[in-house]
């Protein structure tokens, strides 16, 4: 077992792992204790968080768990995971600066003061797809929940300290099951969009990686070209995987927050509409705008 220990306290902005993997940009982090997302005032405090990463020697998982005590997160692993952490929670981002490069509106302003030291994520873009294509119409506990399901029934069991986990499936195991099989797991409508997206994956047709490098509502397009992928769905992949944080997905709560803060940004088509509200957030940082708004706006703010 590797273990080791982040300095998070000294970090430009702080660090929150609780905002973080729990504020619906990512489904691929579980509480050990079982209580991921069960409710809005639910803070994790000191608890254990786990993951799978790939190990760097063999193409298999490893385990991956982390803990935030004061300024320090605790992680243990299968393999020196320090670096995976800073990527995958982003702690290279020099959040005072981004934050400080928001526009000072009082929803904005209170939404990074509630939830300071939340940060962005970078997922692997194929679980990203898989949980944003699950996502339509879901609260995040549901989603989750999802999530969990899939890794119970179709990812590789691990061993790690005496306790068992299952990696995030492949698109090969998931290009392989039934539309059937995941009815029966609860993905009702969506089973048809998850298996034809997994078998564009496998059989490399599409790859969602694919869209990096991209203009940004270039990249967007391209990955409607998956099976369940619509505009927002996209921008969720571009934002909380691929690295495009002027992504802004236009859900139920950042439509309502149109409607209710920004009127004047609603221009009628999803394109314009994007574009209005990426400027009012402040441009190249506005898919930090929009996610602190959504988990603020989600726990009751204003």
């Amino acid at each position: 077992m590797e273990q080791g220990v982040i300095d998070v306290g000294s970090l430009p902005g702080g660090f929150d792992l609780q905002s973080t993997v729990e504020s619906g940009q990512s489904y691929l982090w579980s509480r050990e204790d079982g209580t991921t997302y069960e409710t809005a005032d639910a803070y994790g405090g000191s608890e254990w968080y786990w993951t799978t990463v790939r190990h760097p020697a063999r193409d298999d998982p490893a385990v991956l768990r982390v803990r935030q005590v004061d300024g320090r997160l605790e992680w243990e692993s299968h393999v020196d995971a320090a670096d995976r952490l800073r990527h995958r929670l982003r702690l290279d981002d020099d959040l005072g600066q981004i934050v400080a490069e928001t526009p000072d509106d009082r929803l904005l302003r209170d939404a990074y003061e509630t939830y300071g030291g939340m940060r962005l994520v970078r997922d692997p873009p194929f679980p990203t797809l898989v949980s944003f294509i699950c996502s339509a119409q879901m609260r995040v506990a549901r989603i989750h929940r999802m999530q969990e399901t899939l890794r119970q029934t179709f990812g590789q069991e691990i061993t790690f300290d005496g306790n068992s986990y299952h990696a995030y499936p492949t698109p090969e195991t998931l290009a392989e099951t039934t539309e059937g099989k995941l009815r029966e797991l609860g993905l009702g409508y969506r089973a048809p969009y998850v298996q034809r997206s997994a078998e564009l994956v496998a059989t490399d047709e599409l790859d969602p990686a694919d869209a990096r490098g991209r203009p940004y509502e270039e990249a967007r397009s391209f990955l409607t070209g998956f099976v369940g992928v619509g505009d927002k769905v996209a921008d969720c992949i571009l934002l909380f995987s691929l690295e495009y944080l002027e992504a802004v997905p236009l859900d139920t709560w950042i439509r309502t927050t149109i409607e209710e803060y920004y009127p004047e940004c609603d221009q009628g088509s999803y394109e314009e509409t994007s574009r209005a509200i990426r400027e009012a957030f402040g441009g190249k940082y506005a898919g930090y705008a929009q996610t602190y708004v959504f988990h603020y706006l989600r726990n009751g703010g204003e």
